[in-house]
């Protein structure tokens, strides 16, 4: 086992190498800088005047030495003007070049300056991630333990009627992007004028003009309670218990078949036994797997939800860096993903191989 992670973990690093290279050169392509330095100074600048900039801000030369150098792996770019003024990567103007670090990169802590929200990138993405991982656990506490028992209840009698109605929520919910279950969501508990809420109104439940649930989970990013946090949590969990339940119902019915369910079932064992001591555990392999792979999803899911329900988190921070050709927040929003993916695949593998015995590591 040891052998195998340290094997994974090699492979992990050059795997991060090669996809944060790649956003390196695509957020660094000459038309991303030229906007960057239009926007940072002046929408009137000339081309020389862009070119000028472009050198002075570290962002020409050799690609690979300035990926070095936001690596923190090769000496940061300095850059003396006509008065004799010094800047670099590693100190500002007025600071002394010899009292600098030569190295200041990833690497060292220095993810960069953001130029949306004015502030050092590793702390205004630290405030992000904090608030996302709160909007992921809750998703995760609603939507595994709701598609597990979905999918075991549909995958223990294949084709009864208990079957085909979770089949079809379950399709019917992964059939619908987080964007229509959103809208489909606000419009029914978050309207005054539509949904359940005026009729709540009407019988005096909640106040006039009010709604059962807040539309906006901007108050979420202070204070999370249940009205202003059930909406984007269920938008998200809504999809996955769809999909986890269908692999999860595949899975149960697989295993119910198997000659080992039959002899239990044969020597008189009951049937909830069987379920719960022999099939569960085996038919929990491959949802587990899928299961994993909902965190590097999830990311991908917040950019939709938290930028509809206006909730401050990861996902709203790189459409805002997106959008404002923040290239230096864009790489650390980069780093972020590509360590959450492979990490989650790494526990994803060792997992597999403790839940499933047979699997023998080479």
């Amino acid at each position: 086992m040891t052998k195998f992670v340290l094997r994974r973990l090699g492979v992990m690093l050059l795997t991060a190498l090669a996809l944060t290279f790649v956003v390196f050169y695509l957020t660094n392509l000459p038309p991303n800088l030229e906007k960057l330095a239009r926007t940072e100074g002046s929408v009137r600048m000339t081309d020389e005047a862009v070119a000028a900039w472009i050198e002075q801000n570290g962002h020409s030369g050799n690609i690979f030495a300035r990926y070095g150098q936001w690596l923190g792996v090769v000496p940061g770019w300095t850059y003396t003007d006509e008065k004799g003024q010094a800047r670099g990567r590693c100190f500002e103007i007025g600071a002394d070049p010899a009292a600098a670090p030569t190295f200041c990169g990833i690497l060292q802590g220095d993810w960069g300056f953001s130029t949306v929200f004015k502030q050092p990138v590793a702390g205004s993405l630290g405030e992000k991630l904090a608030a996302t991982g709160w909007l992921m656990l809750a998703v995760m506490l609603v939507m595994v333990p709701s598609a597990l028992i979905l999918g075991v209840l549909s995958g223990m009698k294949e084709g009864s009627v208990t079957d085909r109605t979770l089949s079809t929520f379950s399709i019917a919910t992964t059939a619908t992007p987080e964007y229509v279950s959103g809208v489909i969501l606000v419009a029914l508990f978050a309207t005054a004028a539509t949904g359940i809420s005026p009729i709540l109104a009407e019988y005096g439940l909640i106040e006039p003009k009010k709604t059962l649930f807040l539309a906006s989970a901007t108050s979420a990013m202070d204070d999370i309670t249940f009205w202003n946090f059930t909406l984007p949590v269920l938008t998200i969990a809504l999809y996955g218990i769809g999909y986890i339940a269908r692999m999860t119902r595949a899975s149960m019915t697989e295993v119910m078949t198997q000659q080992y369910i039959r002899t239990a079932r044969l020597k008189g064992v009951g049937f909830r036994s069987v379920v719960m001591k022999h099939a569960l555990r085996n038919a929990l392999i491959a949802p587990f797997t899928v299961i994993m792979l909902q965190f590097p999803w999830l990311l991908n899911g917040v950019v939709i939800v938290e930028t509809l329900f206006n909730y401050k988190g990861f996902g709203w921070t790189l459409v805002q860096a997106a959008s404002n050709n923040d290239i230096q927040l864009l790489l650390g929003c980069s780093v972020v993903a590509v360590f959450v993916v492979l990490i989650t695949q790494l526990i994803s593998d060792i997992g597999y191989v403790y839940l499933n015995p047979r699997i023998r590591l080479s």
